[in-house]
């Protein structure tokens, strides 16, 4: 006669590795995917806000998401870099200057690029 027995996921250190490794691989491929969208276009005619999302393409995306919905960098839209940064000024500033995780772009973007990125982040995402 055949006995009943649970059946049980395997457990130990070998099995939890696995579930750690997986969870790491769909966390990546999330972050990756969410990247790899390009940003919102620009609407109407103005360089300067095609060089803002230009520069934000290259630069900031990888951090803050191909819309600035956050990820490994802040959230940027839906005005909320507007309550950070009450004034152009002040975000430029930290562009320009960096602060904690989020490093200095001074010295690789010209000012026209920080301001326009700055203005697209505000005017755009």
């Amino acid at each position: 006669m055949a006995r009943n027995r649970l059946i049980s996921a395997p457990s130990g250190p070998r099995t939890r590795r696995a579930v750690m490794t997986l969870a790491a691989v769909v966390a990546v491929a999330a972050f990756v995917t969410g990247c790899a969208a390009p940003p919102p276009e620009v609407t109407g005619d103005d360089p300067e806000l095609v060089l803002g999302r230009d520069v934000f393409a290259r630069n900031c995306a990888s951090c803050h998401g191909s819309a600035g919905g956050g990820g490994v960098g802040s959230q940027l839209s839906e005005g909320v870099v507007i309550e950070a940064f009450p004034t152009i000024e002040a975000q430029i500033a930290m562009v320009a200057e960096g602060r904690n995780n989020m490093p200095a772009f001074g010295d690789r973007l010209t000012e026209e690029e920080q301001r326009a990125v700055a203005r697209y982040i505000r005017e755009i995402l």
